[in-house]
């Protein structure tokens, strides 16, 4: 007497992975094409093709120098858990004064010495960024200061007002209400 044997019946997600698996490798390559405009967009952002930022402010002279400067993001101060509160700007200075520029500051509040000069400005010259950190006390009237020290040991400073660097930092203050 011989035995019959018979092979196991396939499971569901067997033949449903059979039937389907062109069609969800096809999807699986797809998806990420999706996503790809942003990413340009935010790549673009970082290498400077697409400007400073998404807000520029403008060219504020500083002393006998002058820089564009722009808010990188038009939005709210972020927080990285441990240094508080950070707003990205980014900065071009002129091609006059890259020469004698030995570095640029930025802080909320008049800095009281090259000490306290604020966040300073990294990359080249012609697209610099820097993350300023915005103190818990910070009145919708504050201003923004830049401080920019030259090769020969000189320094100057500027200020303009954070409304006028920052709408939405002013907005995201008013939202967080005033602290004493």
């Amino acid at each position: 007497m011989s035995k019959i044997t018979t092979a196991p019946q396939p499971s569901r997600l067997s033949l449903f992975w059979h039937k389907w698996r062109f069609h969800i490798n096809i999807l699986l390559l797809l998806i990420p094409l999706g996503f790809m405009p942003n990413y340009f967009a935010e790549q673009a952002l970082f290498r400077g093709d697409a400007g400073l930022g998404e807000r520029e402010i403008g060219e504020i002279p500083v002393g006998p120098w002058s820089l564009r400067l722009a808010e990188f993001r038009n939005e709210a101060p972020r927080s990285d858990g441990t240094a508080g509160y950070l707003k990205g700007f980014s900065a071009a200075l002129c091609t006059t004064c890259v020469e004698g520029v030995k570095a640029t500051y930025l802080r909320i509040g008049k800095p009281r010495s090259l000490r306290a000069a604020g966040s300073i400005f990294f990359g080249t010259p012609y697209n610099m960024g820097t993350q300023v950190p915005i103190p818990d006390k910070t009145k919708p009237d504050a201003e923004l200061w830049i401080t920019m020290e030259g090769w020969d040991g000189s320094m100057h400073q500027a200020s303009i007002p954070l409304s006028q660097a920052s709408p939405a930092t002013i907005a995201w203050l008013n939202k967080q209400g005033a602290k004493p």
